[in-house]
């Protein structure tokens, strides 16, 4: 007997195996994928019992296996995964340019959590770094017309062609003698044998690379190339990702060769039936399968194996993929087509590399469940699979698969004895009943609860909140994409989606389920029906016009003839073949890609870009299109495929009937009716075409489906199809909070939120709301109190109930439907006038508000003295462009675009050097695109009160508000007892010598506090001043960072604080006084100040560093604006962070390589300045060195920065981090450079060569050297982040706009 066929998926609970036996049944199991004590390797047990099966005889588990019978091995493995999460990889010597040597470690600048004040980053996954003194950069550059601009390649020997069309610029060549001799004397210690080479611009230049690769090889290295492994634009992530594959491939190649020596021949005697799965969703041999390819290996194969399975191919409706696990919950979508990103991020690793778009949104099964501030929590914590749920008899905490368990979901007798010290005990329901019911004690013995639950009720909650916050998630990737999450089909599978599967569809408005036969491994199964996928890439820098045609399609020619010559290579030529090619295209001037296909001869990519870019963004630019890279996938197709269509089947089902009830019977609880007897039927034992009438559950030795008393499960060929009723919500109190609806509404309102955000990125046209997102957009009650905010900016935080208070106050018994407002005024709660808030009411039919909406987004420009309108150098707020107390945007439905072109165009040019918005047409479009914004909340708002009455939500409204106010109350009361009653006092002072000073007194038995910034300087003769809206921002913040745990972010915060302030004082500034900079710089002194009032953390770096250069002059025009990162303080159990962005911002800089092709600039150093935090108990982190030399004659450089006079303070003993410094290097006809120091402030003209080199502030110290910890705040580093894949992008960018 020969042919057998395997696939096997090891993932981090459970390894599955299917296999195809000639002349037997499909023969499928799960073994655990650790297990010492009965084998040494899952996947080789798991081959091991196919073998014993198709044979009939018994193998000892110490015999080598024979291949002879076995056709093929398809894996896929968690085992890079677990290396990275675990940070157990090889040694790694990193090898890059010169004065780059902390590229990791600034990465992009950004902390992980915006509330952590520990900004904790993991560690690198290098060892040691050796700088190359080599430079190649691009000559010329593409904004403002400078791509215009001809370069004779010819006129300078320095002058280069590159792969990509660009001309380079081989500014220095490495001394590859020297490089040798490096290299040896690393290679001669024995500790590194792995590198990871990544140079500046490789990607386009790669031949310094090549050569020093062809060096290292020859010593003995292995050696990862990123001009290989990914050649594309973007320093930071290529040399990550190039950093990623050195580390992990050793551990691959052991694993890979210890699992060739249980076969007999070793690792030859698979040539090529030993196949691994590819993060893009295809095989590859095993000898081509590196850590960067197997990162996603087992979710791709999930994403396959639903896509085949469970799409509807007749109806084209899109299918959304939940592959619930024991230790993590995957989403995907699928509409025909497996749908690829470039990108993610994966335990704080950058990632970029050709990868299926599989989002990881929650840790499964595993999920922990908390009763935290009066609510309902699940995860992101994770048992995981050691010690996993209590049920798993391990001691291991309360988790959503104990809540199943309890609730009669999960059936003990049916599952596998496989649990306890010696894995031979079923699970363990008793302990589950005992841990719920001393947890449901907790919660009714806590004031925050106000009604008493069951223990029943309680594991309901945590499953309904579980929902809730995975299908959050799940929004967020559909209509990011411009769909509408409700038409869609649901596929779930993984051992837990067959649980969630209802209960998810219902959340989402979802009508039908697929489930498929082998559900629970369908990633087994989809790597079964993968094909072989042969990836060939190539970088390009092409405008897509016909004059480009010919260039492209010679790259195109040159990446399909490589990969024909590797399937020759693989002997492959037996197998039919299917050809996809794809452009990575973007619009001039933005970073956003997409990965467009083109067919031979066809040259509508273009065409193809526009519609794509319209249905997902909602608009088009009128740019040109840029093609970045070219990407060839060569699929070699299996034979295995499946052509069933579950959906066409169950239409085709000529008689439903419903079969009786089950003999066996079993008692599962339900929300809306309690315990009911329920059938179990045997899914082996059910006849295609029998439908199954919930309350009902189905299983298999594999899988648990539930089907809920509502709705119905066709039994078909391959799947069960669930047909979702959606039932009527029971009746809520309108006087009584129950805890579990609160935490529900908790994610309802933010959900809220979040999609009005959505609705604005896709319809924005701005770079700074599109791309960076610079924008919150927020919910309030009748009041114009904050709800939910999704807050993407710190400083927005709290600020726009001030905004919206204000315009109540104003338009009082005035407003209509359809009316829309618009303010950015500070008299009138805004925080800088470029940052405008459209204002929406939601009325009642007597034209009472009952509801607001808001997005305030960041405008590039709306008029000044300047462009960009953050003037370094204004005095009073008529220098900053268009204001704007109150202005009715839209009347009756009606836009005035009229009226805002007035404000915004001519009203600002009246006033001595200013100018109108020099962005009329981005601005009116992004306006537009909030008032869509707010409307999308409304609409949302007016559905749940549809769903559950006005008063309802009004009540829950107050209730997530009160358990926000009730979090801040306690942390007080924690101060009030740290200092012994007394009052709390802190003052610092700008570099212009004007106090921050503050006074906190705190009623420990109220929890009340009143916060007095009387003390504080006077309003500047400068734009320093704060408004009093930054004031509450700064202090909300503050707030958030020391409870250390999420809470919803309202106006509960604030309640048990009373704000002093002196009018005309710097944090109340009149109405006049000029405001830019304080939103920037004056509102991190202010964060200082009220940490080291509450001494819970030295001072960071005090300042954002803006930096801006530009220039208009006949050839061309542009502008560039950046803020610089530095150290973070020091506080009590930690040492500050280096390198990031710090409290009131978190922007990411621009790629090095990025901004040199764009930009007329050369970096030469941007590295950590060592040595610039603060000395103490715990030190302060470092600042940064950032060097740019300019290549374009006459620019204007400007700085708005703080703390250059006075260094950041450290605090209960600890020393003072340095003072930044900012040097101006003009260069001399003789090439030799003069030096001037510029300040802080300052606008100079600049020449051809000079350079500005920036040292940015450290950090201060916390206590002294030889010192004890002083007590202090739970403040806790935040774990790194679940989520993976376009949902964990985007939410990375939302926290690091």
């Amino acid at each position: 007997m020969s042919g057998i066929q395997i696939a096997i998926d090891r993932g981090g609970t459970f390894c599955d195996v299917i296999a195809k036996i000639p002349n037997q049944p499909d023969y499928y199991f799960k073994l655990l994928s650790v297990d010492p004590a009965n084998y040494k390797d899952a996947p080789t047990e798991g081959i091991r019992r196919v073998l014993e099966k198709a044979t009939g005889t018994s193998i000892p588990k110490s015999e080598k296996l024979n291949l002879d019978l076995i056709q093929s091995i398809r894996m896929g493995t968690t085992v890079a995964t677990n290396a990275l999460l675990e940070r157990k990889g090889a040694h790694v010597l990193l090898v890059t340019t010169k004065g780059f040597k902390d590229v990791l470690v600034i990465g992009n600048q950004t902390r992980p959590h915006i509330f952590d004040l520990t900004a904790k980053k993991l560690g690198q996954l290098y060892d040691q770094v050796l700088e190359i003194d080599e430079r190649v950069t691009i000559a010329g550059f593409s904004e403002g017309g400078g791509d215009k601009l001809k370069i004779d390649i010819n006129s300078d020997p320095e002058l280069r062609e590159s792969v990509t069309g660009d001309a380079v610029r081989v500014v220095k060549e490495p001394d590859y003698d020297r490089v040798e001799q490096d290299l040896r004397n690393i290679y001669r210690q024995g500790r590194i044998k792995t590198i990871a080479l990544s140079l500046l611009h490789s990607y386009a230049y790669p031949q310094h690379e090549a050569k020093i690769a062809e060096i290292a090889n020859k010593i003995g290295f292995n050696v990862s190339v990123s001009h290989i492994l990914q050649p594309m634009l973007g320093f930071v992530n290529r040399t990550s990702s190039t950093v990623a594959d050195a580390y992990l491939s050793p551990i691959i190649n052991e694993y890979i060769q210890n699992f060739g020596d249980g076969f007999e021949g070793g690792l030859n005697a698979f040539g090529n039936k030993l196949l691994f799965m590819q993060s893009n969703g295809g095989l590859c041999p095993w000898y081509k399968f590196t850590g960067l390819k197997a990162i996603l290996s087992g979710p791709a194969g999930g994403m396959v194996g639903f896509g085949e399975t469970c799409y509807d191919s007749k109806s084209g409706k899109a299918t959304l993929g939940f592959d619930a696990g024991g230790t993590s919950t995957d989403v995907s979508r699928y509409s025909g087509n497996l749908e690829h990103i470039y990108d993610t991020v994966v335990s704080e690793v950058s990632l970029q590399t050709p990868q299926l778009d599989i989002s990881t949104v929650a840790a499964g099964g595993g999920s922990m469940l908390f009763w935290k501030n009066g609510m309902f929590v699940t995860g992101p914590e994770s048992a995981g699979s050691d010690p996993g749920p209590v049920c798993y008899r391990k001691g291991g905490p309360l988790t959503i698969t104990d809540a199943n368990l309890f609730l009669g979901r999960l059936l003990p007798d049916f599952f596998p004895h496989i649990f306890g010290p010696n894995h031979d005990q079923p699970l363990d329901y008793e302990l589950t009943a005992k841990k719920f019911q001393e947890l449901t004690e907790e919660i009714n013995k806590d004031k925050l609860s106000q009604v008493k639950l069951s223990p029943e009720e309680v594991a309901t909650g945590f499953l309904k909140v579980a929902v809730e916050s995975m299908a959050r998630p799940i929004r967020t990737l559909t209509e990011a994409k411009g769909f509408d999450t409700s038409d869609h089909n649901l596929a779930c599978f993984g051992g837990s989606g067959g649980q969630f599967a209802v209960e998810l569809a219902k959340n989402l408005g979802i009508t039908h389920v697929a489930i498929h036969k082998y559900s629970s491994l369908l990633s087994a199964y989809g790597i079964q029906l993968a094909d072989i996928v042969i990836e060939k890439q190539s970088p390009a820098s092409f405008t897509y016009n016909e004059s480009y045609f010919a260039d492209i399609s010679s790259k195109i020619e040159g990446l399909v003839e490589a990969a024909y010559q590797d399937y020759k290579e693989q002997n492959l030529t037996d197998f039919n073949t299917r050809l996809e090619v794809y452009l990575n295209m973007r619009y001039v001037g933005s970073d956003t890609h997409l990965l467009i296909p083109v067919n031979k001869g066809e040259h509508d990519a273009d065409t193809k870009f526009i519609t794509r870019h319209k249905n997902e963004f909602g608009f088009n630019l009128d740019r040109n299109v840029l093609v970045d890279d070219v990407q060839v996938l060569l699929h070699v197709e299996s034979y295995d495929k499946e052509d069933i269509n579950p959906y066409e089947e169950y239409n085709n089902l000529s008689d439903r009937q419903v079969i009786t009830k089950s003999e066996t019977q079993r008692n599962i609880y339900f929300e809306s009716d309690g315990w009911l007897q329920s059938s179990v039927y045997q899914l082996p034992q059910l006849t295609a075409g029998s439908i199954v009438q919930g309350p009902a559950i189905i299983i298999d030795d594999t899988q648990t489906i539930l089907v809920d008393p509502k709705s119905k499960a066709a039994i078909l060929k391959s799947h069960i199809l669930i047909i979702v009723e959606q039932e009527s919500k029971r009746q809520l109190s309108t006087h009584t909070v129950d805890p579990i609806q609160l935490s529900v509404f908790g994610h309802r309102f933010m959900s809220i939120a979040e999609q009005m955000g959505r609705t604005l990125q896709q319809t924005a046209i701005s770079t700074n709301i599109k791309e960076r997102l610079d924008f919150s957009c927020a919910i309030f009650d009748n009041q114009g109190d904050l709800v939910a905010n999704a807050p993407h900016v710190p400083i927005h935080l709290g600020a726009m109930s001030f905004a919206v208070k204000s315009q109540i106050e104003i338009w009082k018994g005035k407003l209509e439907q359809g009316d829309v407002l618009v303010s950015n005024h500070p008299k009138a709660g805004g925080s800088h006038l470029p940052d405008i808030t459209v204002i929406t009411p939601v009325l009642d039919k007597n034209n009472n508000p009952i509801f607001w909406t808001a997005s305030r987004g960041h405008h590039a420009d709306i008029g000044s003295i300047s462009a960009g309108s953050m003037p370094p150098n204004s005095k009073t707020i008529y220098d900053e462009g268009a204001s704007i107390v109150s202005h009715k945007l839209c009347s009756k439905g009606v836009f005035d675009e009229a009226g805002i072109t007035r404000i915004l165009y001519d009203e600002p040019s009246k006033y001595p050097g200013g100018s109108g918005t020099r962005t009329l047409s981005d601005n009116i479009s992004d306006l537009k695109a909030q008032v869509s914004a707010n409307y999308k909340g409304i609409t949302l708002l007016e559905r749940l009160v549809d769903e559950f009455s006005y008063d309802v939500i009004n009540l829950y409204m107050g209730g997530i508000q009160s358990t926000a106010e009730v979090a801040v109350r306690n942390l007080l009361r924690i101060a009030y007892k740290k200092f012994g009653g007394n009052h709390l006092k802190g003052v610092d002072y700008l570099d212009d010598g004007t106090a921050i000073a503050l006074e906190v007194t705190i009623d420990y038995e109220s929890g009340d506090a009143i916060f007095d910034f009387t003390e504080s300087g006077d309003e500047i003769y400068g734009n320093l001043n704060a408004p009093t809206a930054i004031l509450y921002s700064a202090v909300l913040y503050v707030l958030r960072c020391l409870i250390s745990t999420d809470i919803p972010l309202n106006n509960g915060c604030l309640k048990p604080i009373k704000f002093k302030t002196r009018q005309g004082s710097v944090v109340n500034p009149s109405f006049e006084a000029a405001v830019v900079g304080g939103n920037v710089e004056t509102s991190q002194r202010i964060v200082d100040v009220i940490l080291k009032t509450f001494e819970a953390a030295a001072a960071s770096q005090g300042t954002c560093n803006n930096f801006t250069f530009g220039i208009s002059d006949k050839q061309v025009s542009f502008g560039y604006y950046e803020t610089i990162c530095g150290g973070s303080g020091a506080g009590p159990g930690w040492n500050g962070q280096s390198v990031v962005q710090c409290h009131t911002t978190n922007t990411r800089i621009t790629d090095t390589e990025l901004f040199e092709k764009r930009y007329p600039v050369l970096v030469h150093e941007y590295s950590v300045r060592t040595g610039s935090g603060g000395d103490g108990l715990y030190k302060g982190g470092n600042g940064v060195i950032r060097d740019i030399e300019f290549l374009y004659p006459n620019l204007e450089v400007s700085c708005l920065m703080e703390r250059r006079s006075l260094p950041p303070f450290g605090i209960c003993g600890g020393k003072d981090g340095l003072r930044g410094e900012n040097h101006w290097f003009i260069k001399g006809e003789d090439g030799q450079y003069r030096k001037k120091y510029l300040g802080g402030k300052c606008t100079v003209r600049i020449g051809k060569g000079d350079r500005i080199v920036i040292k940015t502030p450290g950090g201060g110290g916390f206590g002294e050297q030889t010192g004890e910890d002083a007590a202090s705040y739970p403040i806790q580093s935040t774990k790194p982040s679940v989520l993976t894949g376009s949902v964990g992008m985007r939410t990375h960018i939302q926290e690091t706009n």
